[in-house]
């Protein structure tokens, strides 16, 4: 982006306003506050239009008219006090005192992401309402809080995917300042802070950007209708917005890292793509300012380019979401076969994500019917997320169900375990680790009476896949909204408790011995046997090694451990009566060489020599 594209005060009262608008003949500003006037703007290069207006501050309200039309929001709005049709406020990006300076961030490897929805994850709904909460979620052992998205939607309620004013943070969360200060507290608390953002399409209320200039392509269309240009004429400055836009979270908010939400539907044909320039440019800013800022993709793609470097014809982001990772889990512990999970269900499923990453790797899939993917063992496993549950995989189903409304309270330990002690970067879904039982479900507080009845028209048509029947809840009803909001309170109770205390484990586990924190396949052998139900996975190297064994039979299975003669020790048992469970601690292992593990559990040895 142009610098200064936006307002930007220079100090004394004095703001510099830039728009680009290149299809329209005149751009006039008008202030409403606190004086009522209007500024005739000057043309600028490539298409842009400016003006320097003195006795400006921050909060000052400001619109743009286009030829002389109505009052239209800024494009760059850093803050829109009154939503998604209300004029723009002036914000002073140095303003806020930063606490976090000698913070430089953190390694990839070392992250647990710890997704959230700042609306419902507390009370209020605010960013000073998650700051409480931080140290509790540091102790259980997350290192990275990811925030869904921020840009202003409109309305109070929404996951944020439709967000129209991509600069503008949320003005029912806490606007910038709540913003700033809860980055701040998270770094003060030792914990990275994510923002999931969304440069694949903009949502359809209080989407005035087609007016300023050529932002949408007819040519090609989305699930959400038309692309964003960013391969056809005026892409550039296109281009230039939302790369701007990257760099906007990293200067002015500090955040670690970004994650880009469903990139499949960024369609670009051109030589450097978008979603490269990208990554180059958040690399050069965090090299620049000495600090670690990673780009995480969420893709379907199954397509490697998004890992590789830009030397090999690739995108160059730091990781991915792995999907299949989750939906082969999610079939085996559900049985779940609609939809996509057609294409899962088997323990060698599980095997493959495990071993490779990637399990549609060329193959024919019949959720698609055709081939999809390609092979992905060449990619380091550090640089896959996976996660047993996600704002996705739970509000996409018709009752927003979490994983422990679909499988008994075994399986949840089991479906714990397989994420946490797996060689990829894990992601827990706020509550998942106490056991939450209120859904996430979709919901929106839109203001057209048309786009009300469409997004439920369209939900209800969502579900038809899978066969899921019943009544669908309304987006729209504040009630649905309220429904999905976390209560903590449940974390110190009965079994949300002892699930609480069993994630710590494991992540303390995962921390403290070293052939779980390393994300290599050094070392890395899986083994499935499909009749019994029953995955090993062994992980380091001499006698760094851990064996974990995951049954996924309603029956005990016995399995050897390798290395028949050295001393084993048991590090963990899942159905312990300690875990909420009715079996006994597993013995350690000498010269007999063979463990049995329980019915939908997983068993932890570690080399003891």
């Amino acid at each position: 982006m142009v610098r200064g594209a936006g307002a930007t005060p220079s100090g004394g009262g004095r703001c510099e306003f830039r728009v680009w608008a290149p299809r329209v003949r005149s751009v006039e500003l008008h202030l409403l506050a606190p004086r009522e006037r209007i500024v005739r703007m000057e043309p600028a290069e490539s298409g842009y239009h400016a003006a320097v207006v003195d006795g400006v501050e921050a909060g000052a309200r400001y619109a743009y008219r286009l030829d002389g039309g109505p009052d239209r929001p800024d494009p760059a709005s850093r803050f829109q006090p009154d939503g998604v049709h209300g004029p723009s406020a002036v914000v002073d990006a140095g303003h806020h005192a930063w606490r976090d300076r000698g913070w430089k961030g953190l390694p990839l490897e070392d992250y647990v992401l710890y997704e959230l929805h700042v609306g419902t994850f507390a009370r209020g709904g605010t960013f000073d309402e998650v700051v409480p909460h931080l140290g509790a979620l540091r102790d259980l052992g997350v290192t990275a809080i990811e925030i869904m998205p921020v840009a202003q939607f409109p309305g109070s309620r929404n996951w944020g995917y439709d967000g129209v004013q991509p600069y503008a943070v949320q003005n029912s969360y806490g606007g910038p300042d709540g913003l700033k200060r809860l980055v701040d507290a998270c770094h003060e608390r030792g914990l990275a802070a994510v923002l999931d953002v969304v440069y694949n399409h903009l949502g359809p209320e209080g989407n005035y950007l087609g007016e300023f200039g050529p932002y949408f392509t007819e040519r090609t269309r989305t699930p959400w209708g038309a692309a964003i240009n960013f391969d056809g004429p005026g892409s550039d400055e296109v281009r230039r917005y939302f790369i701007g836009n990257a760099l906007q979270w990293i200067d002015e908010y500090h955040f670690d890292a970004l994650r880009l939400d469903a990139i499949h539907g960024i369609m670009d044909t051109s030589a450097r793509p978008f979603l490269q320039e990208l990554a180059d440019a958040v690399h050069e800013r965090a090299a620049g300012l000495s600090r670690r800022v990673h780009v995480i993709a969420e893709s379907d793609l199954n397509d490697l380019r998004v890992l590789r470097p830009a030397s090999e014809g690739g995108f160059g982001h730091d990781a991915q979401w792995n999907d299949d990772f989750h939906h082969s889990l999610h079939a085996l512990l559900t049985k779940e076969t609609g939809g996509y999970y057609r294409d899962y269900g088997r323990l060698g499923d599980l095997a493959k994500a495990y071993e490779e990453g990637f399990v549609l790797s060329g193959q024919y899939s019949a959720y698609r019917d055709r081939r999809h993917g390609m092979p992905s063992v060449e990619i380091e496993p550090g640089r896959f997320v996976v996660f047993a549950q996600n704002h996705d995989q739970i509000g996409n189903r018709a009752g927003g169900d979490r994983l422990g409304r679909l499988v008994p309270f075994e399986a949840l330990k089991l479906s714990a375990a397989a994420v946490i002690l797996s060689p990829y970067v894990p992601l827990l879904f706020m509550g998942e680790e106490y056991g939450e039982t209120a859904p996430f479900l979709y919901f929106v507080s839109h203001s057209d009476p048309e786009l009300i009845a469409a997004v439920r028209k369209g939900r209800r048509a969502e579900f038809a896949a899978f066969g899921w029947t019943g009544e669908v809840p309304d987006p729209q009803d504040e009630a649905t909204f309220e429904r999905s909001r976390l209560d903590h309170a449940l974390r110190e109770t009965g079994e949300h408790a002892l699930l609480r205390r069993f994630y710590a484990e494991l992540l303390r586990l995962r921390r403290t011995i070293p052939a779980l924190r390393r994300l290599t396949r050094d070392g890395l052998v899986i083994d499935a046997d499909e009749s019994e139900g029953l995955l090993t996975m062994q992980r380091g190297t001499g006698p760094e090694r851990v064996v974990a064994l995951f049954n996924f039979a309603p029956h005990r299975a016995a399995a050897p451990l390798p290395d028949a003669g050295f001393p084993w020790r048991a590090r963990l048992n899942s159905s312990e009566r300690r875990w909420g469970g009715a079996g006994e601690p597993i013995a350690d292992v000498g010269a007999t060489g063979r463990v049995e593990v329980p019915p939908l559990s997983c068993v932890l040895m570690s080399r003891s020599d």
